[in-house]
């Protein structure tokens, strides 16, 4: 599957988070979204990845802007997650990688000479009108929030 595009309307997801509840994109409509997929929960390089987007969280919100991370692991995974970092964001359940897929972010990974499938590392940022604004194809955990409230802040310094 492709990587959605600048400027391309963002593909619909709707997913569970640690309730259960559904959390549906085009809700978002008026609100900026922050889209990260990530491999796994409470794994070194996806922790180092949530805790910067907790530490930064407060001003994405105060910039319109909501973060949620999304991973295949299911509803408890995430609670765990969620509850012991603290962090105050969505976490997403996409148990059968649609989401993923829809996004470009499910591919062939190897290590240790072994080939599977799994979720790439991908950063989305979406604008209120649910636009693709900016994509991160590949993403180094240390830094990235910093990277992505700087995105933000320059898209919306700029007049549309």
């Amino acid at each position: 599957m492709s990587i959605p595009a600048v400027g391309e309307r963002a593909p619909r997801v709707a997913l569970p988070d640690a309730t259960g509840s559904i959390h549906d994109l085009a809700d978002q409509r008026g609100r900026w979204t922050i889209l990260y997929f990530y491999p796994k929960d409470d794994t070194p390089g996806c922790t180092v990845e949530a805790c910067e987007f907790r530490d930064a969280n407060e001003t994405i919100t105060e910039r319109g802007a909501d973060v949620w991370g999304i991973s295949p692991q299911g509803a408890t995974s995430k609670r765990k997650f969620s509850e012991k970092f603290g962090l105050p964001f969505t976490l997403l359940a996409d148990e059968d990688h649609q989401a993923s897929e829809t996004y470009g972010s499910w591919v062939e990974k190897q290590n240790y000479g072994k080939t599977y499938m799994g979720t790439a590392r991908r950063t989305f940022l979406i604008d209120p009108e649910g636009r693709i604004a900016r994509v991160w194809e590949k993403v180094k955990p240390e830094g990235h929030a910093a990277d992505v409230l700087a995105a933000l802040d320059e898209l919306q310094a700029t007049p549309a």
